[in-house]
């Protein structure tokens, strides 16, 4: 099985920083994409950003020039630097991870739990 674990939730101010990790563990070959999603109460899940096994990022519109994704494929991790936060990031974040697995072919799609910020204005 794989595991997804989110940490770095919490309070923040607006126009302060937080920064959002996801380790990924158990029977994993490689990591394709990595991605962070939100949800905010009342609303559709929504991708944030999306980083390659190469490294090459992408984001939502509306976080562009604010958020920052990285990864470090040795330790299997995947970061979400937030600046200059507003209210409306609120929402719970939660880490996908596409996997290819030694065990079994093919590439699996798995989740983190996710994890609560709140950013107060």
């Amino acid at each position: 099985q794989v595991q997804l674990v989110e940490s770095g939730g919490g309070l923040a101010q607006a126009g302060g920083s937080r920064r959002l990790s996801c380790r990924a563990s158990g029977r994993i070959l490689s990591i394709d994409n990595m991605e962070w999603y939100r949800q905010a109460p009342g609303k559709q899940r929504e991708l944030v950003a999306t980083i390659t096994s190469g490294g090459s990022a992408n984001y939502a519109d509306s976080v562009k020039g604010r958020f920052t994704i990285s990864r470090d494929n040795a330790k299997k991790e995947v970061y979400l630097q937030m600046s200059s936060l507003k209210p409306e990031d609120t929402a719970v974040y939660y880490c996908k991870s596409d996997v290819r697995r030694p065990d079994i072919f093919g590439l699996y799609t798995y989740w983190g739990q996710g994890t609560q910020v709140t950013v107060s204005s």
